[in-house]
């Protein structure tokens, strides 16, 4: 590394002497032996309040001084190790042996070679030369073993790639301010050199170690490092290091670089965990198993490859691993192992069934039936047999066994997170892309997520004034002019700036935080300058400042006067400001007293209107002290008390256009949106509205609260929370307002773990501050926001939202179902090609002595529904129509009824037509059988046509295998997938290849023009077949055709489409109603006109009490429903039957048409008896 003669004053072993010193002792070798921070710059040739002023070369002499920022990455595995994990497979090792076996066995010759009985048992029918050419099946098998074992490793090669570029991509994507040549700039984490001067701020994961220059009520947390979970207090004066990797809780400064990369202390114990060098070869992982990379990947935004955004590890033991007990499985990574252990040992059993019985049936056939004696000599040939046995239950055993799931799962989730970094979700957790697919909730920030987070000051109270616009400069008094300018300048992080437009006519840049820069544009809007405020009072000269957080609900900064005493600028939620106000600045810009009930009506008459238009509301006060007796700053509750208010703001944060549509698309995906945000109810109910969230006019069941309400209905006498009362909560529950980031975590936690309706919820929870994360980390998929999150957020997530955009969550759930719907797909194909291979190998086995299918071809149709089958089905793009139905669930079983049925009665199909060729083949196609063939005997057109016939039959499969839900179209948009077109092309043609010439390796003989016609006819009788099972019931019916999963009940479906229905029925009743309504009308004007009913006409039968004229609506219709809240608007109420008809009420005018009075009632109608 460098020293202190390479022109710095201080060495890198100096540094990390004094990095790992804490508190005092630290602050006292700092002051002596350094000369305080100043003099650290100085040797750093540095400046504490401009930066570097370097050019590159002198950064790069830096880097090579002091090194790089940055620990470098496990060296990745190599293509020759990835094999040799690939061979370590239990069924492929078993594979090799028997193999091997087979091929050693060929080569031997039986010494009682003119033994006719041992001849005929191991020759028989066949050609001399057939006989040396037994090596060739053993050599076949090994060559099919190379062949799966370099794509497995192929395909792990490439997945590990594509992992490292992810992970690099999202180590580019990490900046960090810091202060060059007196500018600030953002660059790279990577970049960043010692002598740098950081800015700091809350939510930030520290990325390199550093002392303090200068800070506001900074709080870090220092467990990753030390354990300890207490924040600890820093400061210039009490304990000025910061540690990388550990995260800023609270407040903001400034900080000198003193060590980065493997010289920082989270780079040691990198170095010395071994991420540094090469030891995981020698000693692995010492952080316990890995989990399976094909289903639940984590990557970490560290500077390392493997590593996580924080040290994984420290002095104090291992850390947690991330996620807790939700990240053990995946739903889908749940059911898939369960259901392969299922499909494991059924395997299992049938190969080692199918090996015995071989055996039994060869042992008594020859030695028994046929009464042949035991021949020492012939023993070799005895073995070739039984390891032909073998290797025929192994093979059934491959067949079997889905090892190619792991391998679909791992492509689909590849495939999606690639996709989805385009649709703006930075995966960093793979499981939760498919497990989005299965979230039943979706809890949401409001700002910036549902809003388009540039925010504007549309309204005003400012002097006893309500403003409807931002007013001129002229409408406020001077006094109230330069209070406002200096509250929104200096009581605002210095590094929030409004900096002008990047083109002609755009809007300024909004940089730093949004509720600051709308404060900030106010500011500049009333002819004051921000940047002239804050030179005048350098952030380092502030006396004290209570940065903002969701317990304070505000921000306090504290400066001396020019004239001797302090000031404190307060800004925060409306309610709690005025709260702690005593008095208002009046029209002349003067204080004047405010009494309880003023406090009250300002709330009523400003406050809650703003509130209610959907305006963010801010109140702005200040409070004066004098020199002394100087206050004691770190009470908070004493300092920021007894305000004077200056005003309040209405800032409006408008809904993003497009948050509507996907709200209404995740209510149509039976998706429930809530809305959790710090804003007042007022605000959160307007945005929800405008949103989609609540229905508009307050209709709906769904319910708003404030976080202390919640709390009061949630928790019992003792402060506790009760799972039983949060279930009558959160289902109807919409809005949670003014909320605290423990309010959220225990509205997620609570809705996970409720067992209402009998199905488990799976809820995705969006955050962007750093006490946002437990919510992050227990939700079962986090989302944090690209843009406003902070590091803390982006750490504890396991999706990024690169637009902070609710719409992009949308495409995340559609990505998430097409994961599973992939996988469902996969399924459905292999486990047909499972049944039949199985079936028809156990059978022939028992039958023939023989399986129909080889070993070799075994492994082609293994190879072609794993590898190629899942890199077919597993890239099928999304549609919206995924988004038509409601979510699986966690209990929705994996092999639906749908599914089950496609199985079986593909399953059907496929073994009617493999057992007709196999026992009437040959009468078919008058063609030598296949059965009952001698050891070494050649390849038969029979056994090859049914190889052939059943490879083509797949192949078609694949194509019904695409629909899951019982649609017809099963080509429907298989152009816009080249890969399963060209995986489908390639296969038929690599098939052709190996019947026409593939010869004695592959089993084959050579077809003919009208054999291979009848096999395409024979496979393209699966589409057809596929046609006429769609006919059967499996499953309710989707829209559009298509049937509905069977995760959903009848109720969850009626949902969706109760609208459609509702309204059908709706006016099919109200037109029937209506013309018997107009029927009646025809005849009482008959009535009336002819004098009265004839004498023979039996009178209409009415409801009691309601008099036969035409202006009446009749109580038949007191039971239609209405379609919807604009026709109850739209129509009046029905009025329902009464004892005794209503009088008219009183002062009506005489155009408003009421009831006539009613005539006299023939005496047959005059009581309710007679009229029954």
């Amino acid at each position: 590394m460098g020293d202190a003669g390479g022109g710095f004053g201080l060495a890198v072993p100096e540094l990390r002497a004094l990095m790992e010193l804490r508190g005092s002792e630290a602050l006292l070798r700092l002051q002596r032996d350094l000369g305080g921070v100043p003099g650290l710059c100085r040797r750093l040739r540095t400046s504490p309040t401009d930066g570097l002023s370097e050019g590159p070369p002198e950064l790069e002499r830096r880097r090579r001084a002091f090194g790089r920022n940055w620990i470098p990455p496990r060296r990745p595995k190599s293509f020759a190790a990835l094999v040799w994990e690939a061979l370590q497979d239990v069924t492929l090792v078993i594979l090799e042996v028997a193999a091997l076996v087979s091929l050693g066995l060929s080569f031997y010759a039986p010494p009682g070679a003119a033994d006719e009985a041992c001849g005929q048992l191991s020759g028989g029918s066949e050609d001399p030369g057939e006989a040396e050419a037994g090596w060739i099946e053993g050599a076949a098998i090994l060559l099919s073993v190379a062949c799966v074992v370099l794509v497995t490793a192929s395909n792990d090669w490439s997945k590990e790639r594509q992992f490292r570029g992810l992970q690099s991509r999202l180590e580019r994507e990490q900046r960090v301010a810091v202060l060059r040549g007196g500018h600030l700039a953002q660059v790279p984490v990577a970049e960043l050199v010692v002598g740098d001067v950081v800015q700091v701020k809350y939510g930030d994961l520290l990325p390199a170690d550093g002392v303090l220059i200068q800070g506001s009520d900074l709080k870090i947390d220092e467990s990753a490092l030390t354990g300890e979970s207490d924040h600890v207090r820093k400061g210039p004066d009490r304990d000025p290091l910061l540690l990388s990797g550990t995260h800023v809780m609270e407040g903001s400064g400034r900080m000198v670089v003193t060590a980065v990369g493997v010289n920082s202390q989270s780079g040691i114990i990198f170095t010395l965990l071994g991420a540094a060098g090469d030891t995981e070869e020698g000693g692995g992982d010492r952080r316990g198993p890995r989990p399976d990379p094909a289903v639940a990947v984590e990557l970490q935004p560290l500077r390392s490859a493997e590593g996580g955004g924080d040290s994984a590890e420290g002095p104090g033991g291992p850390r947690p691993p991330r996620g807790d007990p939700k990240k053990e499985k995946s739903v889908l990574q749940a059911k898939l192992t369960r259901l392969a252990l299922q499909i494991g040992k059924a395997g299992l059993a049938m190969s080692a069934v199918t090996v015995i019985i071989l055996v039994l049936y060869f042992v008594i056939d020859t030695f028994v039936v046929q009464g042949r004696p035991w021949l020492a000599e012939c023993a070799p040939v005895y073995v070739q047999y039984w390891v032909k046995f073998f290797i025929i239950g192994v093979t059934v055993l491959v067949v079997a066994v889905p090892e190619g799931l792991p391998l679909a799962v791992t492509i689909s989730l590849a495939y999606s997170v690639k996709k989805m970094m385009k649709d703006n979700n930075l995966v960093r957790h793979l499981d939760a892309c498919e497990t989005m697919g299965s979230a039943t909730a979706i809890c949401s920030d409001k700002t910036g997520t549902l809003t388009t987070n540039r925010m504007t000051v549309v309204q005003a109270f400012l002097g006893g004034s309500h403003f409807s616009r931002p007013p001129p400069p002229s409408a406020l008094p001077p006094p109230t002019l330069e209070l406002l300018g200096q509250a929104i300048a200096i009581n605002s992080a210095y590094t929030s700036k409004i900096l002008p437009p990047e083109a002609p006519g755009a809007l300024p840049r909004q940089v730093g935080n949004k509720t600051e820069c709308a404060l900030l544009g106010l500011a500049l809007a009333l002819g004051r300058d921000p940047e002239a405020e804050r030179a005048q009072v350098p952030e380092d000269h502030l006396v004290k400042v209570f940065t903002f957080n969701s317990e304070r609900k505000s921000m306090s900064t504290v400066l001396r006067r020019p004239g001797g005493g302090y000031r404190l600028f307060c800004k925060g939620a409306s309610e709690m400001v005025l709260r702690r106000c005593v008095s208002l600045l009046d029209a002349q810009g003067s204080p004047r007293l405010l009494s309880g009930v003023e406090r009250e009506e300002l709330l009523r008459r400003v406050v809650e209107p703003m509130a209610g238009g959907g305006l963010r509301t801010l109140a702005l006060a200040f409070r004066d002290f004098p020199p002394r007796p100087e206050p004691t700053w770190d009470n908070e509750a004493a300092v920021v008390g007894e305000l004077t208010c200056i005003g309040i703001v209405g800032i409006e944060d408008p809904v993003r256009p497009e948050v509507p549509e996907a709200i209404r698309k995740c209510q149509r995906a039976g998706i429930t949106v809530r809305m959790v945000t710090g804003d007042n109810l007022d605000t959160a109910r307007a945005i929800a509205t405008k949103c989609g969230i609540l229905p508009p006019g307050g209709g709906g069941d769904g319910i708003c609260l404030e976080g202390k309400e919640f709390n009061r209905r949630i928790r019992n006498e003792r402060g506790e929370v009760e799972q039983e009362r949060l279930d009558k909560v959160w289902p109807k529950l919409r809005v949670l307002a003014r909320s605290s980031p423990t309010d959220k975590h225990t509205l997620v936690k609570g809705i996970i773990e409720s067992t209402l309706g009998g199905q488990r919820q799976v809820v995705a929870v969006t955050g962007d501050g750093t006490n946002d994360g437990p919510a992050l980390k227990k939700a079962d998929v986090g989302f944090a926001m690209g843009i406003a999150g902070t590091d803390v957020a982006k750490e504890a997530s396991d999706i990024i939202l690169t637009d902070d955009n609710f719409s992009s969550i949308v495409k995340a759930v559609m990505w998430g179902r097409n994961v599973y719907d992939s996988i469902a797909k996969f399924l459905q194909f292999q486990l047909t090609v499972n049944v039949v291979a199985v079936i028809v190998a156990f059978t022939g086995a028992c039958v023939t002595q023989d399986s129909p299918l080889k070993a070799v071809q075994m492994l082609w149709v293994n190879l072609i529904m794993d590898t190629l089958a899942s890199l077919a089905l597993a890239t099928e793009p999304p549609t919206e129509a995924l988004l038509l139905r409601r979510p699986y669930g966690r209990d929705h079983p994996l092999v639906s009824g749908t599914m089950l049925r496609n199985i079986l009665g593909h399953a059907l199909y496929q073994l009617l037509v493999i057992f007709t060729l196999l026992f009437a083949g040959e009468r078919l196609f008058d063609i030598d059988s296949g059965r009952g063939a001698p050891l070494h005997a050649p390849p038969s057109e029979h056994f090859t046509i049914i190889f052939n016939t059943f490879v083509l039959m797949q192949l078609c499969n694949e194509l019904n295998a695409r629909k899951l839900h019982g649609e017809r179209n099963v080509f429907g948009g298989v152009c816009g997938n080249p890969t399963f077109c060209g995986i489908v092309l390639g296969t038929f043609i690599v098939q052709v290849l190996i019947v026409q010439f593939g010869g004695k390796p592959f089993s084959c003989s050579p077809l003919s023009a009208e054999q291979w016609l009848w096999c395409l006819f024979v496979g393209v009788g699966e589409l057809v077949w596929g046609q006429v099972l769609v006919s059967v019931p499996g499953g309710p019916q989707c829209p559009g055709g298509s049937r509905w999963p069977e995760g959903s009940d009848p109720a969850d479906r009626s949902e969706l489409d109760a609208a459609e229905l509702r309204r059908g029925k709706v006016l099919w009743v109200r037109g029937l109603s209506r013309i018997q309504t107009q029927m009646r009308v025809v005849r009482a004007f008959r009535s009336n006109l002819g004098g009265g009913p004839p004498p023979l006409a039996r009178p209409e039968p009415r409801p009691f009490g309601v008099p036969p004229h035409a202006e009446l609506i009749f109580g038949d219709t007191r039971d239609i429903p209405l379609i919807d809240d604009t026709d109850a608007e739209s129509e009046a109420p029905p009025i329902r039957p009464s004892p005794r008809p209503a009088p008219p009420p009183p002062n009506r005018n005489n155009n408003h048409r009421a009831p006539l009075p009613p005539p006299p009632l023939p005496p047959r109608l005059h009581s309710l008896e007679t009229s029954l």
